[in-house]
């Protein structure tokens, strides 16, 4: 029997509908799990349930803003009522707004903090009991290169990705005689919905595969199955680890 799998792992992806998050949901449907996932737009949220459960997955959405604390708690109580526990609890919801330091408002600054740090750190404690419950799970938190190394992502971004980095470790740690398991990744680019924008500046993106020793950016299934190999009871032993998913970008002269 093939145990490469996440059969009927109950997860929780956050930010599930584009770039990154959908692709892992995906991974994670096609590896047997049971997925809830958020995002704040309902009509994006209700067309990617239909469309997995048409093809036979337990993939059912959620529609959430991760940056308000009555919907996480929304969220957490959904999965209590639905579970009573988590195996899996996947950070990925994500945003940047890029600009010079100086540049930003309170407002602008906040907003980044909020949804790429704030909210994790809150799901990882509000799912604490549940996680507990479920006995040898995990946590993946999505962070960035730009969390280790400044690659010109803004301020902001950059050290909200490093906290997520650093949380991850001490989590790890702290959670680790509890049989929770806390592990990082950390895409360099990727093609999501966050960056067509930025990569469709044909001399910014030349400029980014130039400096990737594999020569390309990273597509978010790249990014999905390392997320989902952490998911699995096969990386039982791994914890408070950062995978730096870069195309040996970091590897060569920075």
């Amino acid at each position: 029997m093939n145990s490469w799998n996440l059969n009927h792992k109950k997860v929780l992806i956050t930010g599930g509908t584009k770039g990154i998050g959908k692709a892992t949901v995906e991974a994670f449907a096609e590896l047997g799990a049971i997925i809830i996932f958020t995002a704040r737009n309902k009509d994006e949220v209700m067309k990617m349930e239909q469309e997995y459960v048409s093809k036979g997955y337990h993939v059912m959405g959620f529609v959430a803003d991760v940056t308000l604390a009555k919907d996480r708690l929304a969220v957490v109580d959904h999965i209590h009522k639905l579970w009573g526990k988590l195996d899996v609890l996947v950070n990925n919801a994500g945003m940047n707004i890029r600009k010079k330091t100086i540049e930003y408002t309170e407002e602008e600054y906040q907003k980044v903090y909020h949804t790429n740090f704030f909210s994790a750190f809150e799901f990882c404690r509000l799912c604490y009991p549940y996680l507990l419950a479920a006995k040898n799970s995990a946590i993946i938190n999505v962070a960035s290169v730009a969390g280790s190394f400044d690659v010109g992502t803004g301020s902001p971004y950059a050290t909200s990705k490093a906290a997520m980095i650093q949380m991850s470790k001490s989590l790890a740690v702290e959670w680790a005689k509890e049989g929770i398991r806390v592990n990082t990744v950390s895409p360099w680019f990727t093609v999501t919905p966050l960056t067509t924008s930025y990569l469709a500046d044909l001399e910014r993106l030349e400029k980014i595969q130039k400096r990737t020793p594999i020569g390309r950016v990273a597509q978010a299934e790249e990014v999905a199955s390392a997320i989902a190999f952490f998911a699995m009871d096969k990386a039982s032993y791994i914890s408070g680890q950062h995978l730096i998913i870069d195309g040996g970008l970091t590897s060569g002269v920075f």
